[in-house]
């Protein structure tokens, strides 16, 4: 009698540990959407009401630049359903088989992506097979005003040797490097020798010296404490630590002779634990009354999502025409070796 008792008991207690494992595994896996984007581009509003609409958890990850992103995700070989590479690196995770194809079946929202957007994206990605815009954007430039007086408003506000020690730029090899092919009137991706050569000595010789720090994550918070009065930056990095009341002393702005264009998408790892949950919200993003939102969080221009703009209810913070100098930045290949050899005797030498 004893052995059956202890017996059904095993069993029961079997039967616990499996229910128990099942509702972990859907609380943890198929209800749940791993989420890996940049730091200050993930609305709050838009996740909490993802969550309550779709009854899933989003678990959501930041990362600064993306060679952070690919390095991450070639160590730790996925975990992630949906990250937001720009296009240079959407295009080598296409070449490299990490990201799954699109099912366009489940993302009728496609129809609202402006036409810019998909003519950028033909240059990568035709036909969005494996990716969806997220935004379109440059980095440029934010001064403190009750600091700085006069200033050149464009690249050149790096070379001001009286700002030594107050200014910073971003801790991103093509952005920094974009900027000074700009400043020189070449292409961001150009793969010119003499080219690169004179925007190396612009970096090191005339820029370099006056930086504080390569930052591209802290600078938000550095800005707001006075540490730099001139950032290389986004403009959600400083509008997000600087309180509002403040922001009539920042100056920031596009210079007029262009530099880095991205485009940030939307994909779906090819080992996604969740593609179903992921597709559900690219497209929910894509609503344009969600969209809204997050034009309105980062008030930003509407260069993506050609009817969100009916819904938002900021004004950006810049112009969509102040881009069209700017041009994208795309996959270097083979090349990428000449710009890695630079970035080495920017950063560390």
């Amino acid at each position: 009698m004893r052995r059956r008792i202890t017996k059904t008991i095993l069993i029961i207690g079997t039967l616990v540990s499996i229910l128990f494992f099942l509702s972990c595994t859907k609380k943890g896996g198929q209800n749940t959407l791993y989420l890996f984007n940049w730091t200050y581009y993930t609305p709050d509003e838009i996740i909490e009401r993802f969550e309550k609409e779709f009854n899933v958890k989003v678990v959501l990850d930041n990362y600064a630049s993306n060679e952070e992103l690919y390095t991450k995700l070639k160590a730790s070989r996925g975990g992630y359903d949906i990250v937001i590479p720009s296009a240079d690196y959407t295009s080598i995770m296409i070449k490299q088989d990490m990201l799954l194809p699109l099912d366009h079946s489940k993302l009728p929202n496609l129809k609202y992506i402006e036409e810019k957007a998909r003519q950028l994206s033909e240059q990568y990605d035709p036909g969005y097979q494996y990716s969806v815009p997220y935004f379109i954007g440059a980095a440029g430039v934010a001064v403190n005003t009750d600091k700085v007086k006069e200033y050149p408003r464009d690249w050149t506000i790096f070379g001001q040797k009286e700002l030594a020690g107050k200014m910073q730029l971003l801790d991103d090899m093509h952005e920094v490097l974009g900027i000074a092919q700009a400043t020189l009137g070449f292409s961001v991706n150009t793969t010119d020798p003499d080219e690169l050569a004179q925007v190396a000595d612009l970096i090191n010789t005339e820029w370099k010296p006056n930086i504080i720090k390569f930052d591209a994550e802290a600078m938000g918070k550095a800005f707001n404490q006075g540490e730099y009065w001139v950032s290389h930056t986004y403009p959600e990095n400083i509008f997000e630590e600087v309180p509002e009341e403040m922001w009539d002393s920042i100056d920031f702005f596009l210079p007029e002779d262009g530099g880095p264009l991205y485009i940030d998408s939307m994909v779906i790892l090819a080992n996604a634990p969740n593609p179903d949950i992921a597709h559900e919200f690219i497209n929910f993003f894509h609503r344009p009354e969600i969209y809204a939102i997050f034009l309105d969080e980062f008030r930003y221009p509407s260069t993506v999502n050609s009817a969100a703009d009916e819904f938002r209810e900021s004004e950006p913070f810049y112009a969509m025409e102040m881009l069209d100098n700017y041009e994208l930045k795309v996959d270097l290949g083979e090349h990428l070796d000449k710009y890695n050899a630079i970035w080495q005797t920017i950063r560390y030498h």
